[in-house]
């Protein structure tokens, strides 16, 4: 079992940059992958950023060029660089791990772009 906390959030001006945060309850070293998923008002969640184990990465076409996953499995920590962000990416942002086929997700953090 796995308890994920984002953080980080806020509200940004088109062009600004944010960097979130999902701070694991355990060691993450194990945790084959590791995502960023977003969900906007009437829309149905969507993968937006994936790193493995090893650290390859794996982008939403949308998000590709602005968008830089990382994870810090010394801290049990995994991170969303955010640039150029636009009002499209204005969504909650939810930390994803799925250890033994069991999935388990943060609470989510609020992201708002501003035109």
């Amino acid at each position: 079992q796995v308890q994920l906390v984002e953080s980080g959030g806020g509200l940004v001006q088109a062009g600004g940059s944010l960097r979130l945060s999902c701070a694991a309850s355990r060691s993450i070293f194990s945790i084959y992958f590791m995502d960023w998923y977003r969900q906007a008002p009437g829309k149905q969640r969507e993968l937006v950023a994936r790193i493995t184990a090893g650290g390859s990465t794996g982008y939403a076409d949308s998000v590709k060029g602005r968008f830089t996953v990382s994870r810090d499995n010394a801290k049990n920590t995994v991170y969303l660089q955010m640039n150029s962000l636009k009002p499209e990416d204005t969504a909650v942002y939810y930390c994803h791990a799925r250890p033994a086929a069991v999935d388990y997700w943060g609470q989510g953090t609020q992201v708002t772009v501003s035109s």
